[in-house]
């Protein structure tokens, strides 16, 4: 029996993939993740290299895996004072779900919280993409004399350098000193500690860790449009804590401030007669 036109169609559209991945592939009992088997990378490595793997689609050698590693506890927690932390702390205390409360801490970070690690991943990858040397000392001076020169002239912050609330931040001088240990230094570390210097000696400003960790990132091959994706990997863990402290040590309904801390300055006395 011949096979009408609208009955083939929509064996064809049956047929027809909705959706496209190289990440993760699903069968019947089994999983294949970037190629490798779910049952041989559960006890096989850890929780870094899967990140790796999963973002980069190979396995990470043993340096990549360690500094990777480095660079997510780094990450972790910077205490109640971040927006994203104080934001998933007042929504938990309203007495909303965990999910909602990390999901609130997330909608948080923004161009001023968070987002200076991928403004400094793109500004170094940029850099180092029209830098026709890596190991020419003289040229990471000067390029980076001319990329202080630039910002300051325009009154701009240089992402991923000073910190609102420490001198140096002693997060940045550990991740350096573990990246030299490792034999690890590459062209967009170099240049941030070119432009590191070069700024100290004027403003007296350091890198911080988004500075830090972007070049390193950088040298790593992540593009910098995972820079913020990155971060939250390392920076759930420490939101899932807070919000976990407010729900079961606090009495909840957490306010930032009280009526008479309000200064109302609107108009007064308004009526819909007049």
């Amino acid at each position: 029996m011949a096979i009408g036109e609208k009955p083939l169609k929509k064996i064809l559209e049956i047929n027809e993939p909705k959706l496209k991945t190289s990440i993760t592939k699903i069968e019947p009992n089994k999983i294949t993740t970037q190629g490798y088997s779910q049952e041989e990378l559960i006890d096989n490595i850890n929780f870094s290299e899967m990140v790796y793997l999963l973002l980069q689609g190979k396995m990470p050698n043993k340096k990549e895996a360690k500094i990777l590693n480095h660079i997510l506890i780094s990450f972790c927690d910077h205490g109640v004072t971040p927006p994203s932390t104080q934001s998933s702390r007042l929504i938990a205390s309203s007495g909303s779900s965990m999910n909602v409360a990390l999901a609130g801490g997330l909608l948080s970070f923004g161009k001023k919280h968070a987002g200076a690690i991928e403004s400094s991943m793109t500004l170094f990858q940029d850099v180092i993409n029209d830098l026709n040397s890596y190991n020419d000392s003289y040229l990471f001076d000067k390029t980076a004399k001319d990329i202080v020169d630039d910002y300051l002239s325009k009154g701009l912050k240089i992402p991923g350098f000073g910190h609102r609330y420490h001198s140096k931040d002693p997060r940045r001088s550990k991740i350096v000193k573990l990246v030299i240990e490792e034999n690890f230094i590459g062209p967009h570390l170099k240049l941030a500690l070119a432009i590191e210097k070069e700024l100290f000696n004027r403003k007296n400003i350091y890198l911080n860790i988004d500075g830090v960790n972007g070049a390193v990132l950088s040298d790593m091959k992540f593009s910098s449009n995972l820079g913020l994706g990155i971060f939250m990997i390392g920076r759930i863990p420490g939101l899932i804590a807070h919000i976990h402290e407010e729900i079961t040590e606090e009495e909840g309904f957490r306010k930032f401030c009280d009526v008479e801390d309000i200064l109302y300055n609107g108009h007064e006395n308004k009526s819909l007669k007049q």
